[in-house]
């Protein structure tokens, strides 16, 4: 396909300069893009550049669906977020820049900087429990007490909720530990059952890193953000039964679940006992209703194992990014599972290896299968892949760019995309597989989304316009499942 644009482009200048039209190569080369076609600044900051077609095909493109969702209820995670620079607050606890070690546990501050340097060399995000409860509370202190350090709305769940609360329409449920200056910031559209309020707030520290930034001799490849907490209250996802009571009386036509994560590094004899109630009480949910688990990062494979295998068959739709996507592969012995770690921008084919394992192995690929798993959300810096098994979701093509689109503005923290402001880091060729038979795949910047099927289920690849300068980087996942599910439609033929 590019060769032939090329070769037309060619002759179109030849016959250009025959016809002694001096402006005409200048016009033509505006309109030609090649993956390593090299182009002026001019000709890149032009209207035509791939940035401003591919925003501009998201505005015509983008369309909600014919049904959509009327009352949506969400749990079970909620927090308050203390946001700070992570490299500054480290300084200011007295700590030195060392050797990046992963822990799946902290214990302690040298553990935080350890494993803080592991992921920020890496610019990838991560989240763990901080198991000692007077250590944790004196570095929160610290941090609230920092200057510039920022409160925000946290927790999957709550993020989630407040994204769809900026849709007048839909009537938003959020049920978790919800305490008062959490309740203080939560949009006045979400309900919060009574049960779900209490006394004291949880708080979960993110230490955030920009793209460049230095620490000892660690570099960020990417902006990104460590999270940590010892959070009892969402550890053990205590507002579950509560959540799934609630929505007998509530009604919604979509659930979405989040925070089994909060239960990784607790221990197994806590979060066996635990699965088996959760799951139990996600089967007490009406089976004409979609659910859709989010997930989040997680170090003991033991535990997301026993996810795939018990809550995975259960849900509808999950929500992953590629280090989870990755861990979940290696947990279960998956393809790639021999991989340490993506290095720069997960490759396209090995993604689509991994998201069709899922559904083959924990989803309804084929009609016989019992489980309910007919739709994965996944969500990298430079692309996103949204996986549905057919005849079950619709209008899939408008939801992945919707994903796509609200990473770019909420990113940069605008509501519409300025494309001097974000920058195409896609891959504009890619295989559909890494093992054979593969085939080698396109993307359109003008219609840009590629769709190709593998069996009966089809996948749709759109790149993001990656936020030079991103503001912040904390709830990007959840905004963008929020987005995919809001532009997405339940085929009504196929009952759960």
């Amino acid at each position: 396909m590019w060769r032939k644009a090329l070769v037309a482009a060619l002759l179109a200048l030849a016959v250009g300069y025959f016809y002694g039209s001096p402006e005409l190569p200048e016009q033509i080369l505006q309109y030609v893009s090649l993956p390593n076609f090299q182009t002026s600044s001019q000709n890149l900051n032009s209207q035509n550049s791939l940035e401003r077609v591919i925003s501009g095909a998201w505005e015509a493109l983008i369309t909600l669906p014919t049904r959509q969702w009327s009352r949506v209820a969400v749990g079970v995670n909620a927090c308050v977020d203390v946001v700070v620079s992570g490299v500054s607050l480290l300084q200011a606890l007295a700590v030195d820049p060392g050797i990046g070690q992963d822990h799946e546990v902290l214990h302690s501050k040298e553990d935080l900087k350890e494993a803080f340097v592991h992921y920020m060399g890496r610019g990838a995000a991560a989240e763990r429990f901080f198991s000692d409860r007077e250590a944790f509370q004196r570095i929160a202190r610290a941090a609230a007490e920092y200057p510039n350090a920022k409160f925000y709305v946290g927790g999957n769940a709550a993020l989630i909720a407040q994204k769809l609360a900026t849709y007048p329409d839909l009537m938003v449920l959020l049920c978790g530990p919800v305490g008062p200056k959490l309740h203080e910031m939560l949009d006045e559209q979400i309900i919060v059952p009574p049960d779900s309020l209490q006394e004291t707030d949880e708080f979960h520290l993110i230490l955030e890193y920009k793209a460049g930034e230095k620490w000892g001799s660690t570099q960020a490849p990417q902006a990104n953000r460590f999270i940590f907490s010892h959070d009892m209250s969402n550890g053990k996802m205590s507002s579950l039964e509560t959540f799934v009571a609630s929505l007998e009386e509530f009604q919604p036509d979509l659930v979405v679940l989040s925070g089994l994560h909060m239960m990784d590094g607790q221990g197994r004899e806590l979060w066996e006992e635990r699965l088996k109630e959760a799951v139990s009480a996600i089967s007490d949910i009406r089976k004409d209703i979609p659910i859709h688990l989010e997930l989040a990062s997680m170090t003991d494979k033991d535990y997301m194992n026993s996810i795939m295998q018990e809550v995975m068959p259960i849900v509808s739709s999950i929500g992953l990014n590629e280090q989870e996507l990755l861990f979940l592969s290696q947990a279960g012995e998956g393809p790639h599972a021999e991989m340490v770690a993506w290095k720069g921008i997960p490759d396209v084919g090995r993604v689509s290896d991994i998201l069709l394992w899922i559904l083959e192995r924990h989803g309804r690929s084929e009609p016989s299968s019992e489980a309910d798993l007919t739709r994965i959300h996944f969500h990298t810096l430079a692309y996103h892949i949204l996986v549905t098994v057919d005849g079950y979701w619709g209008n899939q093509v408008a939801a992945v760019m919707a994903g796509a689109r609200v990473a770019s503005n909420q990113a940069c923290g605008l509501q519409s995309v300025d494309v001097s402001k974000v920058e195409l880091r896609a891959p504009l060729e890619f295989n559909s597989s890494h093992i054979e038979p593969r085939e080698q795949l396109s993307l359109n910047p003008a219609e840009p989304v590629t769709v190709w099927r593998r069996g009966n289920v089809t996948f749709h690849f759109t790149p993001v316009l990656v936020c030079k300068r991103p503001l912040r980087t904390v709830g990007l996942g959840d905004a963008i499942s929020a987005e995919g599910l809001l532009y997405s439609e339940l085929l009504p033929q196929q009952p759960f």
